[in-house]
């Protein structure tokens, strides 16, 4: 495994229509309303991203 894959940090972006997407260290700050992370995995991220839409704080997709 490469350096990238293990120090690369994971977060959920909230967008303005309710969806939550999964993005890496690379950060796209437009239109981003809320922001939960870092996570250590995209799995990490993943399970995250299924509580907040248990708990209706995002929409799924």
């Amino acid at each position: 495994m490469s350096d990238t894959l293990d120090t690369q940090k994971w977060y959920i972006v909230k967008r303005p229509t309710e969806n939550c997407e999964i993005v890496n260290d690379n950060l796209e700050n437009s239109e981003v309303i809320e922001k939960w992370g870092p996570f250590d995995s995209q799995g990490d991220a993943i399970a995250r991203r299924i509580g907040l839409i248990r708990a209706g704080k995002c929409q799924p997709q």
